[in-house]
């Protein structure tokens, strides 16, 4: 695979926000997405946004987990979107708790090491693309493939299904891809990554800086501080509110409210066992892992080598793409490109 960028929009910074804002993502207007509101395994809420491809059933299915405040309706997510379309495949966009357009109703929200709530929508979508007919009476996937979650026996049959994760979601992805190892293979046929953060550390650091700090995580933290203030209006003392308001980057914000809300002993206990790049050689099926080595949230330095992968995962690392960006083409540009070139690797293991 190969990636060049356009000369007219150079650097990591504008390869991350021109795409993002003003680049084309469909050649013609999507279908409108159907909605789907299921109820999660602690009593919980997520939203699921469904588009259908032409064609007989069943079709392949494409699942992109969205990033960090993205949704369905994200530059990259609607670009997969027309893409998967395009190829015959349906298309679903579970979101993260309260990324759906409403607040969810547990004491919690969603994370970057997330892996048992990808495993839990995993098992589920795997369960409708068989049917319970076709499910009846065949070799069912372990609890270790759905994250840890009970009460979903899901059929190792069916058509394929294919999970791509991009930002955070790709860092939950590949975590549950861990976790989950052999068991996998059962769920998902091939998985691809998109310009995750997969030492946390090390993009937590560099998001908390210069440039960063003044535009990416002022971006983020406004859309994030009120959805943690709705989350204490709901749950009165579940964190420290003076804290949050005081929180000038995401390791501050972590600190009083990711972390603390999902189990996690502070911000270091956060990042360090919620990152991917050291479980990378628990991976046992396809699993193709993106990064542009001029990622502004990223810093090249952090992505893992060949050695730390294992023989299961391709690393594609090319020198431009900003963040979650890859434009291509003359003003204004558009970003399909990187939905082809991910889905063509994916259409390998039909």
């Amino acid at each position: 695979m190969q990636y060049v960028a356009p000369r007219w929009l150079p650097g990591g910074n504008l390869q991350t926000i021109w795409p993002a804002l003003w680049a084309r993502r469909v050649e013609a207007p999507l279908p409108a997405y159907r909605r789907e509101r299921w109820t999660a395994p602690d009593g919980d809420f997520i939203d699921v946004d469904f588009l259908a491809a032409q064609g007989p059933a069943p079709r392949p299915l494409l699942v992109l987990f969205h990033g960090l405040e993205g949704s369905s309706r994200s530059h990259y997510a609607e670009a997969f979107a027309a893409h998967a379309l395009a190829r015959g495949w349906d298309y679903a966009v579970p979101h993260f708790r309260g990324c759906s357009g409403e607040i969810n109703l547990a004491p919690r929200a969603y994370h970057s090491g997330d892996y048992e709530e990808v495993g839990w929508i995993l098992a589920r979508l795997r369960e409708r693309q068989v049917g319970p007919e076709r499910g009846a009476g065949l070799p069912q996937v372990s609890e270790r493939a759905l994250g840890g979650q009970r009460g979903h026996e899901v059929p190792s049959v069916g058509a394929p299904i294919f999970a791509a994760g991009v930002s955070l979601g790709g860092n939950a992805l590949l975590r549950w891809v861990e976790e989950a190892g052999a068991e996998a293979s059962k769920v998902v046929s091939a998985v691809a990554s998109i310009s995750a953060p997969l030492d946390l550390a090390a993009g937590g650091a560099a998001i908390g800086q210069g440039f960063n700090r003044l535009v990416y995580t002022r971006m983020f933290l406004a859309s994030m501080k009120p959805k943690a203030l709705a989350k204490l209006a709901q749950h009165p003392g579940l964190f420290d509110r003076e804290a949050l308001m005081a929180a000038a980057d995401l390791r501050a914000f972590d600190n009083v409210f990711t972390a603390p809300l999902h189990g996690f002993r502070d911000t270091d206990d956060y990042w360090r066992r919620a990152s991917a790049k050291p479980h990378l050689g628990a991976i046992r099926i396809p699993a193709l892992i993106v990064n542009a080595t001029n990622d502004p949230f990223v810093p090249a330095a952090s992505l893992p080598r060949p050695e730390e992968a294992g023989r299961h995962v391709t690393l594609w690392q090319p020198a431009h793409g900003g963040h979650v960006g890859f434009p291509m083409g003359p003003p204004p540009g558009h970003v399909r490109g990187l939905p082809e070139r991910v889905g063509d690797w994916l259409a390998q293991y039909l």
